[in-house]
């Protein structure tokens, strides 16, 4: 018996599916089958028939379901088990293998300090290899269907719960919050599954200004990119930013923080189970300096770079501009006058200040309400709602970015401010085995009045981003709002929008009752506003954006050419109708594609063509017939 490179699928009964796979030795294949054997012929027939006719829908669906019973296939390691004595090791993945490193990154539990952890880095004097970028076809219907199968993975528990709990070991955050980051992901994927690859790369055409010209956009890849993605989301941003960078084209390189970088490791070796070719992505870890070097030497023609704004700054200079951003944000949530639901507005300031132990780019930074929220129960739910965060579930845990001493300093400036005063928190967490390299704080809100957080001595310091779980609070009265709006327009990282009519600096804007800085779906734009190198994700706005150029193509001249031929050559009987048809279309738009539609149906209302071609003159005539007629010859309308 021979077994081909396709999967086979042998049933003997509904419910049970033996897939064989041409790696199983013959003994077990021999046995599985003389299962089927053993029934009645006919009956076996039949169900060999059917299965065998169904395997492609089949086998995925099997595959997706009953051996995940035992294991994940694209698995290196177990959340659950990674620990000190059992550390997990990530590789490189370059020009379509794995491989490791002389040189390894040890990396340290977060909740407990130990080396849990170990990366392959690249070192400076290795990057030759990766250097030298090849460019992607354009995989528009394989990636549409790896799109499919990879949110069909996302979608199964067990998978889900793998990622969720993977997140969780190397960026601790509540089990929902780490839930959430896949859905989302997952719903990524299935929005841009099956033609919707095809459909981000629409072109256009626009008519010339004068007869035989055209304009044509073309989406058109960049070909060599990089993608630097942060820790915070080590599943959803680098993901969603990747299949955008694969959806149009191109070959892209992808950096993920080393603290988290398991995780994306793990999810290109599913996104390989799911078809995804093994060299459409470099997968590399690094420090700074050795990846600003690659960078440098490779000279990617687009780098899409989410982080912080210290170091997107460099890069935007380091690169001369060849770079969009998604960097940090200074997030604020404004209450009117109008007291309501004062239950859920606490809850939602609660979920934006402090979820994800505040680390999020949309994460509220600021909270100006208006003095009549003062007058409510709002900041004593606040209150009551932080205190029930706790290390147990991780609804507030390590800081990766500061350190406590840095997040506490911080505080005690803010409190030489006149009429400042800790709301709540101000305090290290207690109890906990978090390494000192990290930080560890209770949910805190420190009051700043509106006067002296305007004043120019304070201004930068109550607007510093602290990634953690930490916000401002102030208050302003009616006649104080313009202050407001000052203090909103002032700020550097306009992530969100201030006054959105007249002068405003529009971003990502949430307004209403429901509103809230954190928590968006995926399928709506979310980026920084102010600035041209601003780039979004998870819209195809956003994929077209920094993913794709446009390129023109003018078509001109061809026809000019025909126009000074024309009197060497002439058409005759159908072929002469049919291209003074065309010509009164390619007149009207100057068009070629028009010509394409015209000589699938030809049937123009004859007062149209008659005056129409009466605008013509004898030699325009002529011409257009040469012109046209080359186009009869390449389509192969007549013989």
């Amino acid at each position: 018996m021979k077994w081909q490179h396709k999967e086979h699928v042998l049933s003997h009964s509904i419910g049970e599916v033996f897939l064989i796979k041409k790696k199983v030795c013959a003994c077990k294949v021999l046995i599985k089958f003389s299962l089927v054997l053993s029934h009645n012929t006919m009956y076996r027939l039949k169900v060999y028939r059917e299965m065998r006719a169904r395997a492609p829908q089949t086998a995925f669906k099997w595959f997706a379901s009953s051996r995940f019973v035992h294991s994940l296939p694209f698995a290196t390691v177990n959340a659950e088990e990674i620990s000190g004595s059992k550390p997990a090791e990530v590789q490189n993945l370059v020009q379509g293998e794995w491989t490791g490193s002389s040189k390894w990154n040890t990396i340290l539990d977060p909740l407990n300090g130990e080396s849990f952890i170990k990366v392959a880095e690249v070192e400076e004097t290795g990057i030759q290899s990766i250097v030298q970028f090849t460019e992607c076809i354009s995989w528009y219907l394989m990636l549409g269907d790896v799109s499919v199968k990879a949110a069909h993975m996302l979608s199964l528990p067990k998978v889900s719960d793998f990622f969720c709990k993977l997140i969780q070991r190397v960026a601790p955050k509540s089990y929902q919050q780490a839930h959430g980051e896949v859905y989302v992901t997952q719903k990524f994927l299935e929005n841009f599954a099956g033609d919707q690859v095809r459909f981000l790369a629409r072109s256009f055409a626009v008519p010339g200004n004068h007869l035989g010209q055209q304009s044509h956009g073309f989406r058109w890849p960049y070909g060599p990119t990089a993608i630097i993605t942060p820790f915070n989301f080590p599943l959803e941003i680098p993901v969603l930013q990747l299949m955008g960078a694969l959806y149009m084209g191109n070959k892209p390189v992808l950096k993920v923080d080393s603290k988290v970088c398991i995780v994306m490791e793990q999810m290109l070796r599913l996104l390989h189970e799911c078809g995804l070719p093994v060299e459409d992505v470099d997968f590399i870890n690094a420090d700074g300096k050795t990846m600003n070097k690659l960078l440098l030497e490779a000279n990617p023609r687009m780098t899409l770079f989410t982080g912080s704004s210290r170091v997107a700054d460099k890069l935007a200079v380091d690169l001369k501009g060849r770079i969009k951003l998604e960097d940090a944000g200074f997030d604020w949530k404004i209450l009117g006058p109008d007291v309501q639901e004062v239950d859920y507005v606490a809850w939602v300031c609660d979920q934006d200040a402090y979820a994800c132990s505040g680390q999020k780019c949309s994460a509220q930074s600021i909270l100006f309400m208006h003095e009549n929220w003062s007058k409510s129960s709002l900041l004593s739910q606040m209150n009551d709602l932080a205190a029930r965060r706790k290390l147990d579930d991780l609804t507030v845990g390590p800081v990766l970015t500061f350190t406590t001493e840095a997040m506490l300093e911080h505080v005690n400036k803010l409190l030489q401010i006149p009429g400042s005063k800790v709301l709540f928190g101000g305090e290290a967490l207690k109890d906990h085995s978090i390494p000192s390299i990290y930080g560890a704080i209770k949910p805190t809100a420190v009051f700043v009045p509106i006067e002296e957080m305007l004043k120019d001595s304070n201004y930068e310091l109550v607007t510093r981003e602290i990634f953690g779980p930490f916000q401002v609070v102030t208050e302003y009265k009616d006649h104080q709002l313009p202050m407001v709006l000052d203090a909103l327009e002032k700020m550097h990282a306009h992530l969100t929008a201030a006054e959105v009519i007249g002068k405003s600096v529009n971003g990502t804007t949430y307004a209403g009752l429901r509103a809230r800085t954190s928590g968006a779906p995926q399928n709506h734009w979310f980026g920084p506003s102010g600035d041209p190198r601003g780039a979004g994700i998870g819209t195809a706005e956003a994929i077209k954006l920094v993913c794709m150029l446009s390129v023109r193509k003018e078509w001109e001249g061809q026809a000019l050419l025909a126009m000074e031929k024309a009197m060497d050559k002439k058409l005759s009987g159908k072929k002469l109708n049919l291209a003074k048809e065309a010509s009164v279309l390619l007149m009207a738009a100057h068009d070629e594609l028009c010509l394409h539609y015209l000589l699938a149906s030809s049937n123009l209302d004859e007062v149209i063509l008659s005056s129409c071609i009466s605008k013509l003159n004898g030699l325009e005539m002529m011409g257009l017939i040469q012109y046209l007629g080359k186009w009869l010859k390449k389509y192969e309308r007549f013989p």
